[in-house]
């Protein structure tokens, strides 16, 4: 079977034109990524109750009944014990650029049901991503809760985040939590909810 020789320049040209195509396909596929980004963003501004990302733990979309949605309105408690809740709460939250305060709320809540031989790993990436004065997520606690929670998270306990989630816990309950209850995002969700139901 005859063999296919191609000389060293002609190899160069050819590979040359690959990677330039190949190039070029990637800048498209970020153009296509990057509009679709923008089209969900859009979307989301639209009918934020509906791309809001509401999912339940096992991953599959499911819209909450009024009644359910009724029942977050009676407390915060009662909108974070709803999987649909927490995940319409954190995209509020995002939308006013706290949505740090979530996030460590569940990571401590995550932290609470740790087996001991993990509770320094946790409790160390927990510290690094939100209390650190540096932290990527730095949520807003004083200087002084800031150095007590770095002792704790040294030697850390199930209860090393106690203080310092419920803290964030009464920052969200007497700030956001109201403003959420008077935002398009929860009251759009309420409205189409209880007229799906009257239909």
């Amino acid at each position: 079977m005859p063999g296919f020789f191609f000389t060293h320049n002609n190899m160069t040209e050819l590979n040359g034109k690959e990677d330039s195509k190949l190039a070029e396909g990637k800048i498209h596929k970020k153009k296509q990524k990057a509009f679709g980004a923008d089209l969900k963003n859009y979307l989301k501004c639209m009918v934020p109750h509906i791309e809001s990302g509401i999912k339940t733990s096992n991953s599959r979309n499911v819209m909450p009944s009024a009644e359910e949605v009724i029942q977050w309105s009676q407390s915060l408690e009662k909108l974070l014990a709803s999987q649909s809740g927490q995940s319409v709460f954190r995209e509020f939250l995002k939308s006013e650029f706290s949505e740090e305060n979530i996030e460590f709320w569940l990571a401590c809540e995550d932290y609470k049901k740790t087996k001991s031989d993990h509770l320094h790993s946790k409790a160390e990436r927990i510290y690094e991503e939100f209390v650190q004065s540096d932290a990527i997520k730095q949520i807003n606690i004083d200087y002084q809760m800031r150095e007590a929670t770095a002792k704790k998270a040294q030697d850390p306990t199930h209860t090393s985040f106690d203080e310092v989630q419920k803290t964030v816990y009464i920052l969200m309950e007497r700030d956001s939590y109201p403003r959420f209850l008077k935002s398009k995002t929860y009251l759009n969700l309420l409205n189409q909810l209880q007229d799906n139901t009257s239909k």
